[in-house]
């Protein structure tokens, strides 16, 4: 497939989970990938594996909260392929935390890596895809950030304010030739996920008209189309890989 031939691609927490499938998609779609992560040897996991296959991949580790870690692994990305046209903002932690008992640094840290990473990816993204009168952005939320989720106010507010983010963003640049979408997966299959308790997974499968969990290639699928021509006319929009729990 070479959908994507013509983007150069950069995917934050792209080390596991949904990130991972993400890079692996869009490789095998055509795109150059650059793979962040926070953890180096995971970064170069995932870049190994998309080279393995054929694809183009290379790693550039980094804290997408440190304005120095962005501006860093955006260089290692330019001098690899070129200027990015496609950028993911992915990475994300989660914590399950009561509200009563959650601590200022435990929510400062789940906005730091969510919202404040989403912002700097964005801002250092955006400059290139301007000047160049084309681009594409697409920002990872949540369904949690349109709905709430127990114990997880601080990821579920981080969540919501990467969608709101998108819209601004969104509406200051599609004029211009850029493209910015969020898709908000509901629960996927992941080690973040799995980190929760099993009861917390048990009850909100039981409440999905589906009864189950997503698949990270569900999500790396909506990327991809977000990314392609095919998603031309969408712009501030925000898709949900879900299993039903968001209808909108």
């Amino acid at each position: 497939m070479s959908r994507l031939a013509h983007h150069r691609a950069l995917v934050t927490g792209a080390g596991a989970g949904i990130g991972r499938a993400i890079a692996i998609r869009l490789a095998a779609e055509g795109a150059s990938v650059t793979v962040n992560d926070l953890d180096p040897a995971s970064a170069e996991a995932t870049a190994a594996s998309i080279a393995n296959e054929g694809g183009r991949a290379t790693a550039a580790p980094g804290d997408v909260s440190s304005e120095a870690d962005v501006a860093a692994m955006y260089a290692a990305a330019e001098a690899a392929y070129g200027p990015v046209t496609l950028a993911v903002n992915n990475a994300g932690i989660v914590t399950q935390v009561p509200l009563e008992t959650m601590d200022a640094a435990a929510f400062d840290r789940m906005i730091a890596v969510h919202l404040r990473g989403c912002f700097l990816g964005c801002r250092r993204a955006i400059g290139p895809m301007l000047a160049a009168g084309s681009g594409v952005i697409v920002n990872i939320a949540s369904q949690l950030g349109q709905i709430g989720g127990t114990e997880l106010a601080h990821y579920s507010a981080a969540k919501a304010g990467i969608i709101g983010l998108t819209k601004s963003f969104a509406r200051e640049v599609s004029a211009r030739g850029v493209r910015v979408n969020a898709v908000a997966p509901g629960p996927i299959n992941t080690d973040l996920v799995r980190a929760i308790s099993q009861e917390w997974r048990d009850a909100k499968a039981a409440e999905l008209p589906l009864k189950r969990f997503g698949e990270p290639e569900d999500v790396a699928a909506t990327v991809a189309f977000l990314a392609s021509d095919d998603a031309r006319i969408y712009v501030g929009q925000t898709l949900g890989p879900n299993s039903g729990d968001v209808m909108l």
